[in-house]
C-alpha cells in the first residue's frame, strides 16, 4: 500500500511524546517526523486506524489530498477541484470544511471554507448530477483546510470528532482538563502503569480525568475503543473495514486488569461523584479508588508513588461541602500561595518518598510551595502556557535529575 504523509496536530511541547507513541504504535521502523505542533506519520489506511484507536497524545489524525500555493479564494476553489471527490463520498453523504491560519492574506475564513465545500459539491454534481449536503455536526466528510501565508493544504480528518474525546465523558466540572492534556502529563512523568511505576494519586481530581486517564493505560483500554471515527464511513475505507474490526476485537482482548492502585480524591462532594460517574462509563471504576477528602489532610493512600494533579489556577473555588465547587477548595478562602505552602507541608509529613507532578501556569510554583523542582517540561493547557513540574519528595534533600528532551532546567 502507498505511504501517506499522515499529519497528527497535537499541544505545543508534546510533540516528542507523541513521535514515541506512535512508534510504539506502528513499530520501530516507522518514519516520523515532527515539527511544532504536531507530527507527520508516513502510513497507510491500516496505520491511519490503527493511530485513531491508540494515540492518547494527538488532537486529529489527518491525511492530507491537496497543497498548493494560493492567493485568494478562487485559487483555494481550483485547489480542490483538483480532487475526485466521489473516491471519497457518495452526493447523499454529507461534508463539514474547518479552518486553520497562519499568517494568511485571507479576510474571512469562512469564505474560504465555502469556496472548498462549493469545489467538492460542484465536483460531484458534474459527477452523478447530485451534490452532497453539509452537516455541521456530523458530517460524513470533515476537510481541514491549513492555511500559511503562501500555501494552503487541504486534509481529510479521519478523526471526525477530537481525539481527546473519548466517548465516555458525560459529567463535566468547571473547565474540565482534557483528557489529551492528562496522558501527556502521564507520559512526560514516564508513567505507564506497570508495577515498577508504583502507585498514582490524584489529590485534586475534580472530573476524574487524570485518574480515568491513567487507570485506562493501566488496564491496557485504548483509547478509541469506546467511540465512532470519521473514516469508518469513507469511501477509500470500505475495503479496509474488516481490518479495523479485527483491530477493536484485539483491543478489547487486551484489556486486563491493573498492576498498580490508582487513587484519586477532591474536597467536593460533587465532583467526586462526577468522577465515579465518569469513571464508571470509562469502565475503570474497579480500577480508581475514589475519596472526598481535603488534600491538605489526606494522607498517603500508599508507601510510595506517583502524586500528579492539575491544581486550581488561582481562582476562588467554594468550600469543602457546599456543593458548588469545581474543585479543590483553598482551605478557608486563602490565597493560593497559602493554599501550595500548606500543601507542600502536608506532602513533607506525609509522602516521602513520592514523586509530585503539578501543571501550572505560575512559574513561581516552586518558590510558592517552598520546594526545589526537579524538572520542568513545558505544556499548554488549550491557550495558557503551563510548566508541569516534579517535586522528588524526599526526606532531608530533594535528589537532582538532569532535564530530558522537551523539559527545562532547573533554576
Amino acid at each position: 500500500m502507498p505511504q501517506i504523509a499522515l499529519f497528527l496536530p497535537c499541544a505545543a511541547g508534546v510533540e516528542d511524546l507523541l513521535a514515541e507513541e506512535c512508534r510504539r504504535l506502528l513499530g520501530d521502523k516507522a518514519r516520523i517526523n515532527t515539527s511544532r505542533g504536531g507530527a507527520t506519520v508516513w502510513g497507510d489506511e491500516r496505520a491511519a486506524m490503527r493511530l485513531n484507536l491508540g494515540c492518547r497524545l494527538a488532537q486529529r489524525v489527518l491525511w492530507p489530498v491537496a497543497h498548493g500555493p494560493y492567493h485568494d479564494e478562487h485559487e483555494l476553489y481550483e485547489l480542490a477541484r483538483t480532487m475526485r471527490w466521489g473516491e471519497w463520498i457518495t452526493p447523499r453523504q454529507t461534508l463539514r470544511v474547518d479552518s486553520t491560519a497562519q499568517r494568511s492574506p485571507l479576510r474571512s475564513l469562512n469564505f474560504a471554507n465555502l469556496r472548498i465545500k462549493d469545489a467538492v459539491c460542484d465536483d460531484l454534481r458534474e459527477a452523478t448530477g447530485e451534490r452532497p449536503s453539509v452537516d455541521t455536526r456530523w458530517p460524513d466528510l470533515p476537510l481541514a483546510l491549513h492555511l500559511t501565508a503562501t500555501h494552503a493544504t487541504l486534509y481529510v480528518d479521519l478523526s471526525g470528532e477530537a481525539l481527546f474525546k473519548r466517548g465516555w465523558r458525560e459529567a463535566k466540572g468547571e473547565a474540565p482538563l482534557k483528557e489529551t492534556l492528562a496522558a501527556a502529563m502521564l507520559a512526560a512523568a514516564g508513567w505507564q502503569g506497570r508495577a515498577e511505576d508504583g502507585p498514582l494519586f490524584d489529590p485534586c481530581c475534580g472530573a476524574g480525568t487524570i485518574a480515568i486517564e491513567a487507570a485506562q493505560i493501566a488496564c491496557g483500554i485504548a483509547p478509541g475503543l469506546q467511540r465512532r471515527f470519521a473514516f469508518e464511513k469513507l469511501l477509500p475505507f470500505r475495503p479496509h473495514l474488516n481490518a479495523w474490526r479485527q483491530m477493536l476485537s484485539e483491543a478489547e482482548a487486551a484489556v486486563h486488569a491493573p498492576q498498580v492502585p490508582i487513587f484519586a480524591g477532591d474536597v467536593s462532594f460533587r465532583m467526586t461523584d462526577f468522577a465515579t460517574r465518569n469513571a464508571e462509563r470509562a469502565g475503570v471504576l474497579h480500577a480508581v479508588d475514589f475519596k472526598t477528602a481535603d488534600a491538605l489532610q489526606r494522607p498517603a493512600p500508599a508507601e510510595g508513588g506517583v502524586l500528579m494533579m492539575n491544581p486550581p489556577y488561582g481562582e476562588r473555588i467554594d468550600a469543602k461541602g457546599t456543593g458548588q465547587g469545581g474543585g479543590q477548595a483553598f482551605e478557608g478562602g486563602g490565597s493560593p500561595a497559602e493554599f501550595y505552602a500548606k500543601l507542600a507541608a502536608h506532602w513533607k509529613r506525609q509522602f516521602p518518598g513520592w514523586t509530585a507532578w503539578v501543571l501550572s501556569p505560575d512559574m513561581k510554583l516552586p518558590s510558592m510551595m517552598r520546594l526545589k523542582e526537579s524538572r520542568r517540561v513545558p505544556m499548554w493547557n488549550g491557550p495558557i502556557e503551563c510548566r508541569l513540574f516534579r517535586f522528588d519528595l524526599v526526606a532531608g534533600s530533594a535528589r537532582s535529575a538532569a532535564p530530558r528532551s522537551g523539559e527545562e532546567p532547573s533554576d
